[in-house]
């Protein structure tokens, strides 16, 4: 019985270990692209490691893009995109809390109503309400700003985030929340002091969810942004592609600002894996 256990556990770590070259062998390509040089970039059988490494091409790469979009450099993309991701994933994590925490614990009428109207919503394709929204913006005069990247979340916020939500909200028991009001407590000191310390995996899990969502958002800053200064690093990176694409494509330059573009989000998943998993695996309660 041991050795079939061990056998068992042995053919799932090696299916895992395939699965895990499958996802890394194209991030492991394009690092090495990144590092060579020009003549390097066709040779084949791919050399794998680059001789000699060219580091340069990160910077290179930057200056390729300040030459064909004066102003466009990597400070103004990176803080362009972490302005954008940052308030955009507060705006939404403070929107769905409190939605989530209304929808579980107040009862009030029309609430179920309610609420399935909004999980309604996740139904619809993002290209229906497309341009109607686009129309909402432009006759507020918000077109080539941030506002409609970043407000639209702090009034709303995704509905399969107040879902998420709302299930761990649901798995706290009543008598802690009946004990703060014996003690006390108003609503917003019950939501902010008791409730969200225990949903905290949960919060960490969607604040890495969101942040992925907002750091990698292509359509949005696309349609609403016109002044390349103004472009966050994944619309910055398409628009240095098509620049390119009367000539040879360099694609080392590419890589590299694809692995500039990847890297935070990796770091983030490193960091914060043991929350991430902790967050989609288990419910509010602590102890």
């Amino acid at each position: 019985m041991r050795v079939r256990q061990a056998a068992a556990t042995a053919v799932i770590y090696l299916l895992l270990a395939l699965f895990s070259l499958l996802v890394l062998v194209p991030f492991a390509f394009m690092l090495s692209t990144s590092l060579k040089t020009e003549d390097q970039l066709f040779v084949w059988p791919i050399k794998w490691i680059p001789d000699p490494v060219v580091w340069r091409n990160y910077l290179q790469a930057f200056v390729e893009l300040g030459s064909i979009a004066p102003g466009l450099t990597f400070w103004r993309i990176l803080s362009n995109t972490l302005f954008i991701t940052l308030l955009a994933m507060t705006g939404e994590l403070i929107a769905v809390t409190l939605v989530a925490y209304g929808f579980s614990r107040f009862r009030f009428p029309g609430r179920d109503t309610l609420f399935l109207i909004m999980l309604a919503t996740m139904m619809l394709p993002g290209i229906i309400t497309l341009i109607p929204t686009f129309l909402i913006w432009r006759s507020l005069n918000l077109i080539d700003t941030y506002d409609p990247l970043i407000i639209a979340v702090w009034f709303g916020g995704g509905a399969w985030a107040v879902f998420m939500l709302r299930q761990f909200f649901l798995t706290i028991p009543k008598e802690i929340e009946e004990a703060a009001i014996i003690d006390g407590a108003n609503t917003f000191q019950i939501y902010y002091s008791i409730m969200l310390p225990l949903i905290k995996p949960a919060l960490l899990a969607l604040a890495v969810l969101i942040f992925q969502g907002n750091w990698n958002n292509f359509m949005g800053p696309l349609i609403y942004l016109n002044t390349t200064v103004k472009f966050p690093m994944v619309v910055a990176l398409k628009f240095f592609q098509e620049s390119l694409s009367k000539e040879a494509p360099k694609w080392h330059y590419m890589m590299a600002m694809s692995v500039v573009m990847a890297a935070p989000i990796l770091a983030l998943y490193f960091v914060a894996q043991r929350y991430f998993i902790e967050g989609l695996t288990v419910g509010g309660v602590k102890g």
